[in-house]
């Protein structure tokens, strides 16, 4: 556990490392299969030149410089180098379509953008005239762009050269721009994701994000032998709070991988010591456990489920403080032998000392299944504005159905209709250019409101029940929390998301977009012929396996929350489409509307609706769609009864 006084700035903290550390790897980036290492003392040069360049170049303290693209070293350093000449970042996401990005990048007043990719240049390239602010475009990789002709459009070697005229002509005068920065400036503007509108940029300052930062290393056993992936959306908090800042305050070593395509091969070659994740990342490599079991032998596959129904009962065992049976113990010591130990490798996770599930909940099942077989996994809980850390799980006490402790450091409390409140060093200064939204958020007394439903349990630890608009009640006058049956319906490997109506409805009923690769598996090795996602998800046989797992569902849900009717869509859920944010929290009141007739359907004992969906392309285009989309019964006698009792 690191303690000590740390500099104030997050600039600082890099002229720190780069003194202290000197030598150590600081970052390492794989490309075309290698992976090539950076020390402190060259990150340091790497942003001291381009923050030189960038003055050259007329970039002033307040100016705001975007980074698009996955997560390579120079974008940090280019967000680090706006910092240290008083400048704000602003990541965003690499995979949003064009007029998402306009209006970040024209909210923010972006003056400077550094991109990946020709892909990413190409983007910039065709909204430029609607940015009025942007000035400067500066590519990190030059394959296809370097043709290009544009007197804004520049590389980050040229404008590092620059930056070592500059710094010749003018010695010190870095340190000097460094010097001026104060902790409570603007460091980073993290737009949120915007589930019920345009998302709001959450100004965060440097000793918001390294308080934040300190308080989890003091809470957690964070290492400066840590090696962590950066893998995650830079423009989302958590990749923010817990790559950057946190690599800079404990000196940590930060791995990029080649692409998103080769992240899965990456974390086991690298295997890394910690890992935070959102749900979805867990989710997927769950799914990836049990494809890989579905297709083992039939004597594989005994083993594989007899060894996880004992790990499971150990686990429950563990959770209730209860000693494990001997008998018990030796299957589980075989068990990491034969299993959970080659399934940890396989996930990259075997030399993993802490991992986190952070961004929303996570489903009991999941969670359960993951500490079972030897991951210390635990749940963390946070939001941008309070710069990704309000509570978490300590070891020992790891729990699926809370959010852990307030943090040492950090204050929560329950307010009016359960909503949870924090006061923390680490809440925002406000939204950008909106103080109406800041004062709706932050009361007088310094508390966040974070819209979240939840309260505190008798051991001290805080429960999220659900963002307190969602949460609802069928028309009976049973409570009805959406994602608690959601998490449930995704554990099953052929459901990729699921979304749960009921509030003042007589039962719960829900639409289920199939995961594609686990039910064209399931389809292929059964020789269903299938041509598109629309063609696979409305096969009867497919609608069949649905209703089958969604049965396995009702087993574990109360009988009064239990889905009765079901619906496959057509199209997966998509943030291109307004229908998930970019952090894959679903759009409730968009969803609604634009499945309105779906949902009519359903409790209007319909057995198929006819929707047309609008689907936008990765570049933009928009075409309409139409499908006659089938309602599944899943157990026609309890729906009239749910119905007849209300």
């Amino acid at each position: 556990m690191v303690h000590v006084t740390e500099p104030n700035t997050l600039p600082r903290l890099l002229q720190r490392n780069a003194r202290e550390f000197g030598a150590r790897s600081a970052m390492r980036e794989k490309d075309r299969g290698i992976w090539q290492s950076y020390a402190w003392e060259q990150c340091h040069s790497q942003v001291r030149d381009l923050a030189l360049g960038l003055a050259a170049l007329g970039f002033r303290r307040g100016e705001r410089l975007s980074v698009i693209g996955d997560n390579r070293p120079r974008l940090y350093w280019a967000q680090l180098a706006a910092m240290c000449l008083g400048g704000v970042s602003v990541p965003v996401y690499q995979d949003v379509i064009a007029r998402e990005l306009i209006f970040v990048l024209d909210h923010a007043e972006t003056a400077v953008i550094v991109a990946e990719d020709q892909e990413q240049v190409d983007k910039i390239l065709s909204l430029k005239d609607q940015l009025p602010a942007l000035r400067l475009v500066i590519y990190d990789d030059a394959l296809g762009v370097g043709r290009y002709r544009l007197d804004w459009l520049t590389s980050f070697e040229a404008v590092a050269r620059l930056g070592q005229e500059l710094g010749r002509t003018q010695p010190g005068r870095f340190e000097s721009e460094i010097e001026q920065g104060q902790a409570d400036e603007v460091a980073l503007v993290c737009y949120t994701s915007g589930t019920t509108g345009n998302p709001k940029g959450a100004m965060l300052t440097h000793a918001n994000l390294l308080a934040s930062a300190a308080l989890f290393a003091a809470a957690e056993d964070v290492r400066r032998s840590e090696e962590w992936l950066a893998y995650l959306p830079m423009a989302w908090a958590g990749d923010a709070v817990y790559t950057l800042v946190l690599s800079l305050l404990v000196g940590f070593t930060v791995n990029c991988p080649e692409s998103p395509q080769t992240v899965q091969r990456d974390l086991r070659e690298l295997g890394p010591t910690a890992l935070i994740a959102p749900p979805r990342i867990w989710e997927s490599m769950l799914t990836t456990v049990q494809v890989r079991a579905a297709d083992a032998t039939p004597l594989k596959r005994w083993v594989f489920e007899h060894f996880r129904v004992a790990a499971q009962q150990a686990e429950i065992l563990r959770a209730e403080g209860k000693p494990l049976p001997l008998g018990l113990r030796l299957t589980c010591a075989l068990g990491e032998l034969l299993v959970y130990r080659p399934v940890r490798d396989q996930l990259g996770l075997l030399r993993a000392r802490w991992c986190y599930s952070g961004g929303g909940p996570l489903g009991g099942e999941t969670f359960r299944f993951f500490r079972s077989f030897g991951v210390n996994l635990k749940q963390i809980y946070g939001s941008t504005e309070l710069s990704g850390l309000a509570s978490l799980q300590a070891d020992g006490e790891a729990d699926p159905n809370t959010a852990g402790r307030p943090v040492p450091g950090i204050e929560v409390r329950i307010g009016e209709r359960s909503e949870v409140l924090v006061r923390s060093p680490g809440v925002f200064k406000g939204y950008l250019k909106n103080d109406t939204a800041t004062r709706e958020v932050i009361d007088s007394q310094g508390w966040f409101h974070t819209g979240d439903a939840g309260f505190i349990d008798s051991r001290g630890q805080l429960v999220i029940i659900e963002r307190a608009k969602d949460v609802g009640a069928l028309r009976c006058g049973t409570a009805f929390a959406p994602q608690f049956i959601e998490n449930k319906l995704k554990f099953s490997p052929y459901i990729r998301e699921a979304v749960a109506f009921g509030h003042q409805q007589p039962f719960v009923a829900a639409m289920i977009a199939v995961d594609p690769e686990t039910t064209g598996i399931w389809a292929e090795r059964r020789g269903l012929p299938y041509t598109s996602y629309m063609d696979l998800s409305q096969r009867q046989e497919v609608q069949d396996l649905i209703r089958d797992e969604v049965r396995k569902c009702n087993s574990t849900l109360p009988d009064g929350i239990r889905v009765r009717r079901v619906a496959l869509l057509a199209k997966e859920l998509d943030a291109d489409d307004a229908e998930m944010t970019r952090t894959r929290k679903v759009r409730r009141q968009h969803v609604a509307q634009k499945y309105a007739p779906l949902i009519e359907a359903f409790y209007s004992g319909e057995e198929a609706a006819e929707l047309a969906a609008t689907v936008t392309y990765e570049d933009g285009r928009q075409a309409n769609v139409c499908a006659r989309l089938r309602i599944v019964e899943v157990d026609a006698a309890t729906t009239m009864e749910a119905v007849a009792n209300v």
